[in-house]
């Protein structure tokens, strides 16, 4: 693939990053959109996801480095090369989440109808970037001789090159498109607010777990010898959500 796009000396603009700010451009329009549509204010939401952007290239970089502190002992600076792979979603959730409930209470937003707002652009977002792990290699799968199986040939690939993987990359981002559709169907049909968020955290924790057994990529420590970090969070919301679906429906029903 092409993890670098254009290389002129000094300056270069990397796929990854490229996708990146596609899928944040496009995460943000759809949000704005959507704020004008449940009567929230749009400049609001633009301040919101900004912030969130932020929290969430932080938050999932440190996660990375927490699980793999030995890579960076000998060159920190290291650290801020994120176009070399190393971003942890669950921990750029986590940090986006925390920082997204802290600026709703300053901007005074409703927290689960904001949440219901932006999961949806989320899910579109990180259908974009995951495309940029694809150009780039990072996030690879495992050696498979299936017929859409994939070869990296680029010397700049972060992938394993001259083997047939399995795309894990385009599972992923197939994976969230596929939520995004769901969301994008059901945001009209809720019966409660928090509705849209939990069924996104349902569905995606499954999802990843799902698409993390076959992924080949260093993966940090496991649970239990079993499961890896990402997959334990994944089926640990997952539950939450399920719980919170079940218990959130029925009281709006007793209600």
């Amino acid at each position: 693939m092409y993890p670098t796009l254009i290389n002129l000396g000094m300056f270069s603009i990397h796929t990854y990053g490229l996708f990146i700010a596609i899928g944040f451009l496009a995460a943000m329009f759809l949000a704005r959109r959507e704020a004008l549509r449940v009567s929230l204010d749009p400049e609001k939401i633009t301040d919101l996801a900004f912030y969130i952007l932020i929290a969430a290239i932080v938050g999932s970089r440190l996660f990375y480095v927490f699980t793999a502190p030995e890579a960076f002992l000998e060159n920190p600076l290291e650290i801020f090369k994120i176009w070399k792979g190393g971003l942890v979603f669950f921990g750029g959730f986590i940090a986006a989440l925390a920082t997204a409930l802290i600026c709703m209470k300053k901007y005074s937003l409703p927290i689960w109808l904001t949440c219901d707002l932006l999961v949806p652009s989320l899910a579109l977002g990180h259908f974009f970037g995951r495309m940029g792990c694809f150009f780039a290699g990072c996030c690879y799968g495992k050696q498979c001789d299936l017929p859409w199986a994939v070869t990296f040939s680029h010397p700049e690939s972060l992938a394993p090159t001259g083997v047939l993987l399995h795309p894990t990359q385009l599972y992923s981002s197939m994976s969230n498109l596929i939520i995004f559709s769901i969301l994008w169907f059901w945001r009209r049909r809720k019966t409660f607010d928090g509705q849209v968020f939990w069924i996104y955290i349902l569905l995606y924790g499954i999802m990843r777990s799902l698409i993390e057994q076959l992924r080949d990529d260093f993966r940090g420590a496991t649970v239990f010898d079993l499961l890896s970090l990402s997959q334990t969070i994944g089926l640990f919301l997952a539950i939450i959500a399920l719980i919170m679906l079940i218990f959130s429906k029925k009281s709006t029903e007793s209600n």
